[in-house]
């Protein structure tokens, strides 16, 4: 057997090894949800054929010839009993794309497809696109929400940075063939985190948008956004107004944006979205909850304060440190739900709850009260009904 072989039968066997490995839960990070042992997919993960060149005439080395820098930020969904995320991969040249990955398990052995996703391109082709939302819509169809970026035309000479970020749309009956639409148009300079309400509203098309002035800077855009159209192809948006507003010294004071689509519940949309501040250390992302009226799903009904994920050990490290992401979901119809986030635009991790428990914490931990002496307040009320609780004979090992 020759050398080459032999070197290209150790790379099968790690990277057989990687994805049969089990799952486990780690420890409850909150009550709400349950953190897992490892991420379910990394740049690992990418196929062996996606990466090196097979050919020991071309490639004596067994050099890795085309690299995958980071699989983060997926698109999730439950289809005919199998799981599947819309993993935005990056390549070591810096350009994302998309591609499928496959589990018979929500939490482990996800796989990629042989290819990854052909997407078209519009007459003005895209630099780059990433963030895929995945959203089951009333009207029978699959749409992919995502970024598209393209090189800002008004930037200065010399300026290679700037850019314009736009809602890209494509559709689907089978996340196989797609069919690629115009961008959405809103009256904002630039669209991120653009998110397909599943349902018509009023017979129309809604959007969860986020209007930013720049690319990087919401600048006067105020937060998560809301709109309508009246198709698909194309959508048009003619006016945004806004659902969850930024706030000064809050989470999400520099930015917010919808994360997946909302699930139905029975008490209202339950809502999960990412909010970023400024630290010394450069910005801070988060998830957080919020859910909205169910039939006016831009009415906020509960609002808890504080982040439902945030980076933690190994997750605060990696490309754009110190930060959680999510653009998918897979809510169960048992109740489950599978929330798949990415750490530091790096990997893709799931944290598992159940319906019933993200209800219960957004309709019940109490909102932000936006000041620090009244977020005493609000502590030392609780801990006054603690303490008194604790008088009882069944709580007396708490005073141990």
């Amino acid at each position: 057997m020759s050398e080459f072989i032999q070197q290209l039968k150790a790379l099968k066997a790690d990277h057989d090894k990687l994805i049969g490995r089990p799952n486990v839960p780690t420890k409850q990070s909150n009550g709400v949800y349950q953190r897992y042992e490892y991420p379910v997919v990394t740049n690992e993960h990418a196929p062996l054929h996606w990466r090196y060149d097979l050919n020991p005439e071309t490639n004596p080395f067994l050099m890795e010839r085309i690299g995958v820098n980071a699989a983060f930020n997926p698109g999730a969904i439950e289809l005919n009993g199998k799981y599947y995320l819309m993993v935005r991969a990056e390549g070591v040249d810096r350009k994302s794309f998309f591609a499928v990955a496959e589990s018979d398990s929500p939490v482990e052995g996800f796989r990629f497809w042989d290819f990854p996703l052909k997407l078209d391109e519009t007459e003005d082709p895209d630099t780059n696109v990433y963030d895929m939302r995945l959203v089951k819509h009333e009207d029978g169809w699959i749409y992919g929400l995502f970024c598209t970026e393209r090189k800002d035309p008004a930037a200065p000479a010399g300026d290679l940075s700037s850019a314009v970020a736009q809602g890209g749309i494509a559709r689907t009956k089978d996340l196989i063939t797609w069919e690629r639409l115009p961008d959405l148009k809103t009256p904002s300079a630039q669209q991120r985190n653009v998110v397909l309400h599943p349902e018509f509203v009023n017979g129309k098309y809604a959007f969860y948008t986020r209007p930013q002035d720049g690319f990087i800077d919401a600048g006067s855009g105020g937060g998560i956004g809301w709109g309508f159209s009246d198709s698909m192809n194309p959508a048009i948006v003619q006016s945004e107004t806004i659902v969850d507003e930024r706030q000064y010294h809050t989470i999400k004071e520099v930015k917010n944006g919808q994360g997946p689509a909302p699930i139905k519940t029975e008490k209202g949309w339950l809502h999960i979205a990412h909010g970023v501040r400024n630290t010394a250390a450069g910005l801070r992302y988060v998830l957080y909850t919020f859910m909205t009226d169910l039939n006016e799903p831009n009415k906020v009904i509960y609002s808890p304060g504080g982040h439902l994920i945030a980076p933690e050990g190994i997750e605060r490290v990696g490309d754009v440190s110190n930060v959680v992401f999510c653009n998918g979901v897979i809510a169960r119809d048992n109740g489950e739900v599978y929330i798949y986030y990415a750490s530091s635009d790096t990997r893709c991790h799931v944290a598992t709850t159940t319906i019933d428990k993200l209800v219960d914490a957004c309709m019940n931990t109490p909102k932000d009260p936006l000041r620090s002496r009244a977020c005493v307040d609000q502590r030392s009320e609780l801990i006054a009904r603690n303490l008194e609780l604790m008088n009882r004979p069944e709580y007396a090992f708490l005073k141990d």
